[in-house]
């Protein structure tokens, strides 16, 4: 009997521990890009953030769900393919930092998100130099600055979007000389090789068809992009004062506490002006990257087009194939039965039976072959221009 090896609990419990903690392996974005790598589970992440279990669900990677960019009343979920975020006005949780693919965008946030103390490093610079003539070109790049989530969701989008794109090129790269060889030599492995580069295509176009219904639907739906503006609803009239008991494990910093009160005052702006809906920034960033992954995905059509031209080309030419050797086998049918015909009269006349026109005239036996021979071959001719005028052969 087989021996089974037993493996120690110890081991086990390591790899459930290490498994344990990849899956719960989050890493915290402030305002200043300095990134913290958390290890905490999902119900300290929902009291964080404030927000359901089934919308935290979403960022679940066991479980398939399609790109999502949710509005939530205090954060942002964020489900694009390997790109799982929770995004507030203050901070960005994102999951799996240590993934392969994941890695460039933790970069990414990291390098652009303290663009927000551009004000202050300018300021200092400005009273340094003597550049500024007074706080209105404060006032004017304040103005300018987009909001926190806009740059983290800008970050993550531009990601996904190039991702998708570099994607696109690499299949297309493979594709277009694998179909190119495949119509001048049609052959098995030609064949399997375009029959698996139209599975990936297949595939990616789903993928890049989720990402782009997505931001289509938001751009579509007013309110929905509405729901995204984080800052406007925290220098709201629901959040004065910090009264709605949102733990916080890092102090607010002098940056965000300027970043809410600028807020509120383009908040009571547009409330002023009557803008209160207005989502203009928004569609502006959400149409600049529908744009880009609506490039993608033409490209993609474009190389099913290719692929189902392809196809049409090579079906055209089994089927001229098979024509040609339903001619060649119309021919071989025609001769087959003149020689059969041929071979009948010989057989017929070579017997030895006793008759009697055959006595004392020679020997009428090669007449007979010539004449059937003759014969026979007039009736293949006969039988061949009989096909090409019914048009069943080729001229």
């Amino acid at each position: 009997m087989a021996r089974e090896e037993l493996v120690p609990a110890a081991e086990v419990q390591a790899s459930l521990k290490k498994k344990t903690a990849a899956a719960r392996s989050w890493i915290l974005f402030d305002s200043h890009g300095e990134g913290t790598i958390l290890d905490v589970d999902k119900y300290a992440i929902m009291h964080r953030v404030q927000i359901h279990a089934r919308d935290l669900r979403i960022l679940d990677p066991l479980l398939s769900y399609p790109s999502t960019i949710l509005g939530r009343e205090r954060a942002i979920v964020l489900n694009l393919e390997h790109i799982k975020a929770i995004i507030t006005a203050e901070e960005v949780l994102l999951r799996d930092p240590f993934e392969e693919n994941v890695i460039p965008i933790v970069e990414e946030l990291r390098r652009q998100l303290p663009s927000a103390n551009s004000i202050n490093q300018a300021q200092g610079e400005g009273r340094k130099n003597g550049g500024f003539s007074g706080p209105h070109d404060i006032e004017a790049m304040e103005e300018d600055e987009s909001p926190f989530e806009f740059r983290a969701l800008e970050v993550a989008l531009e990601a996904i979007c190039s991702y998708l794109d570099a994607r696109t090129t690499d299949l297309e790269t493979a594709a277009y000389p694998a179909l190119d060889e495949l119509t001048s030599k049609i052959s098995s492995r030609n064949l399997d090789r375009v029959r698996k580069l139209k599975s990936a295509m297949t595939r990616l176009t789903a993928r890049v068809q989720k990402v782009r219904d997505e931001l289509e639907q938001l751009l579509d739906d007013d309110d929905d992009m509405a729901d995204l503006y984080l800052s406007r609803k925290l220098a709201g009239p629901s959040s004065p004062g910090s009264g709605s008991g949102v733990p916080n494990w890092f102090p607010t910093s002098p940056t965000i506490a300027s970043k809410i009160s600028r807020a509120a005052s383009r908040a009571s702006a547009a409330t002023i002006h009557g803008n209160d809906n207005d989502v203009e920034e928004l569609e502006m960033l959400l149409e600049a990257y529908f744009m880009q992954i609506d490039g993608t995905f033409n490209k993609l059509t474009t190389l099913r087009e290719y692929i189902d031209d392809t196809e049409d080309y090579i079906n055209i030419q089994l089927d001229n194939h098979r024509n040609q050797l339903i001619q060649l086998e119309l021919f071989l049918s025609s001769g087959t039965v003149c020689l059969s015909l041929y071979a009948l009269v010989a057989g017929v006349f070579g017997m030895n039976i006793p008759y009697s026109w055959n006595d004392g005239h020679g020997y009428v036996y090669k007449w007979v072959v010539i004449i059937s021979g003759l014969v026979c071959s007039f009736v293949f001719l006969f039988i061949i221009a009989y096909a090409r005028h019914k048009g069943l052969v080729g001229s």
